[in-house]
């Protein structure tokens, strides 16, 4: 499965949801895919997406459409310690789906840890329920699976190295990215102004 593939079942699935995507590739190729007020994309922001994504699921209701992070391998490893704060502060309202490719893709492909460092069984260890997924189908299958879960939530995706050609960069302006991810998420969460 290629990236680009997780990403337009991860995009059909999320539109309700507040979506937190990491850095460089992946956020633009979900924008490619599609670009939605709901993203907010962490541009030049390696290994926040979990931090992010947990605390707002923290303020946000619970009762409220999960918080989904979208992540990489390269970007985990460079904040793991995502994972057992997650797992502690146990958010009910928090999936994080991680896209793992084995690689660094957007510097030179330079391998990450991931083909020795098991992510999946280190979000298990952390309190976090998990399932993998390889294909477009068992993605979006074990996506619904854990939409029913309270509690952290870690899938782990196995993808293709490589990025998809032609795609164009974000130059959105990370302020405008922010204000219409918070005007998004007070419609449609009535977030408060002091939570948002």
């Amino acid at each position: 499965m290629k990236r680009i593939e997780a990403l337009g079942v991860l995009a059909g699935l999320t539109e309700r949801h507040p979506v937190v995507v990491t850095c460089a590739a992946t956020s633009r190729e979900l924008a490619s895919v599609r670009d939605r007020d709901n993203h907010l994309y962490l541009l030049d922001a390696m290994g926040l997406v979990g931090s992010v994504a947990t605390g707002l699921a923290l303020s946000v209701d619970p009762s409220a459409p999960k918080v989904i992070g979208i992540e990489g391998d390269g970007s985990l490893l460079m904040n793991p310690n995502v994972l057992p704060t997650g797992g502690y502060l146990a958010p009910p309202n928090l999936l994080l789906v991680l896209l793992d490719n084995g690689v660094y893709g957007s510097t030179g492909a330079l391998p990450t840890y991931s083909s020795r460092i098991d992510l999946e069984r280190l979000a298990a260890a952390a309190g976090w329920t998990t399932r993998r997924a390889d294909t477009p189908d068992g993605l979006r299958a074990a996506f619904g699976e854990l939409l029913a879960v309270t509690g952290p939530a870690f899938l782990y995706a196995r993808i293709e190295e490589g990025n998809a050609q032609g795609i164009e960069k974000l130059l959105i302006d990370p302020v405008t990215i922010t204000g219409r991810f918070t005007r998004w998420l007070r419609e449609v969460h009535a977030v408060s102004g002091a939570d948002a």
